[in-house]
């Protein structure tokens, strides 16, 4: 549904990465829910967002909470996807080839092993 809302010149790209993350990471749950201000897909795991996807003016935006807490996997796809833009947790790209498929297979595929709810909730202890 959000997908389709899209330019039609995205939409074979956000449905690429929709596609490759349910694939690969089958604990989430994708659901359209606002976040900064706009709508996106998140994929939640137990209630928690551990991914978002979602499509700017400029550009299109992949959300990757596991790879904002871990800073090596961070780095080494920053060096995977040279031609994606790498924030702390999001990936901005302009084309679906900025993110080669067997790239991002290989990230959420990594990360589906990180439990999101634990990191969370570690986080929460000790800033408590």
């Amino acid at each position: 549904e959000y997908i389709s809302q899209m330019p039609a010149e995205r939409q074979d790209a956000l449905t690429a990465i929709h596609k490759t993350i349910l694939a690969n990471d089958p604990g989430v749950v994708p659901v359209i829910k606002p976040m900064m201000g706009k709508e996106m897909i998140l994929y939640e795991e137990h209630g928690y967002m551990k991914y978002g996807l979602a499509s700017a003016k400029q550009y299109m935006s992949l959300h990757c909470v596991p790879m904002y807490m871990n800073p090596a996997v961070h780095a080494k796809y920053t060096d995977l996807m040279p031609a994606a833009k790498f924030q702390k947790g999001c990936i901005n790209f302009t084309d679906g080839n900025d993110l080669p498929r067997g790239v991002l297979a290989a990230l959420i595929t990594e990360c589906s092993s990180i439990n999101i709810a634990d990191l969370l909730e570690k986080r929460k202890k000790k800033s408590s």
